[in-house]
């Protein structure tokens, strides 16, 4: 056994150490290998190194992912380990999606250590988010909203809000989950009125696509439902081009055999919004996630997705 038998590569937040040190659990323990045989390699991405603007001005997916696929092509680690939501729509030319872990919440958490509910905010309240969507489906529910631009990892956005830069954040529920701080959540924004972002709560783990060997020691982490799931969000996203700058909510949810998968594009100012909800077999998940994304864009129509400033 060589000293390092597999090498991980993530970004180095807090969050983002805590899904590699989880895959390298799992991994090891399904190689039945002593976890120190897996290297954890943590780089510093595009995404992390941009604090002045917001990351829809910078390019949006894909800059928390680009040092990590430009390392795994190089041969510098041999799996990257990363939030699906935060994958671009399109990956690089020789990398694939290998396996999903099982998916964890998907839901986004309601901040505030003023009110339990986002419609409990007082009129004007100034709310934190770096994401289109939540801002747009706040927007949605509270026109009369202030939203704000609120960058930094988990820690530091909760900082932030203690510290009263805004009245109220949302993040992703699974993320807290894995960082031990539920206890900072007022409430939950259920996904029958309030859709995640496609990919969110899920672990996904790259590979290079000729690397053979490393994608079949992967792939026994798969959980079958979530790669099924990630798959019709994904190719959903495809057909939309998701990525920062376009206000989209999609999930799939599986049921034994049958996939319902539900949908949403909002303007960026709330104002107007198209849904939709498809039912069929699991099997056909990239295909239905495919149909909702074309049926919406035509809804949507041409110049949907400007941001107006």
């Amino acid at each position: 056994m060589q000293s390092h038998e597999i090498r991980i590569g993530t970004r180095g937040s807090p969050l983002a150490l805590a899904q590699a040190e989880e895959t390298r659990s799992r991994l090891a323990q399904r190689l039945q290998i002593a976890p120190e045989a897996i290297q954890i390699v943590a780089i510093k991405t595009t995404g992390d190194r941009i604090t002045d603007r917001p990351l829809a001005e910078a390019g949006g997916k894909g800059l928390f992912t680009k040092e990590i696929d430009e390392a795994l092509l190089d041969g510098r680690i041999d799996i990257g380990v990363h939030s699906a939501k935060d994958m671009a729509t399109r990956l690089p030319d020789g990398i694939v999606i290998a396996a999903t872990l099982p998916r964890q919440d998907v839901r986004d958490a309601f901040i505030s250590p003023g009110v339990t509910r986002l419609t409990d905010l007082p009129e004007g309240a100034v709310l934190g988010t770096s994401s289109l969507r939540r801002r747009a489906l706040a927007l949605r529910l509270r026109p009369d909203l202030r939203v704000v631009d609120l960058r930094g990892n988990v820690d530091t956005r909760l900082r932030k809000i203690s510290e009263g830069e805004a009245e109220a954040t949302l993040l992703a529920a699974a993320g807290l989950l894995r960082l031990g701080l539920l206890d900072r959540v007022a409430s939950f924004m259920e996904t029958d009125a309030w859709l995640p972002a496609p990919g969110q709560g899920a672990i996904a783990i790259a590979a290079r696509e000729d690397d053979i060997v490393t994608r079949q020691r992967v792939a026994m982490l798969d959980d079958r439902a979530s790669s099924i799931a990630l798959a019709a969000e994904r190719a959903y996203l495809a057909v939309l081009d998701g990525s920062c700058r376009t206000p989209i909510g999609g999930l799939a949810t599986l049921d034994g055999t049958q996939l319902t998968f539900r949908g949403i594009i909002i303007s960026p100012d709330g104002v107007a919004a198209h849904d939709i909800a498809v039912k069929g077999a699991a099997a056909d998940g990239e295909r239905l996630g495919r149909e909702a994304g074309e049926t919406l864009l035509a809804r949507g129509g041409p110049g949907f997705f400007v941001v107006r400033r």
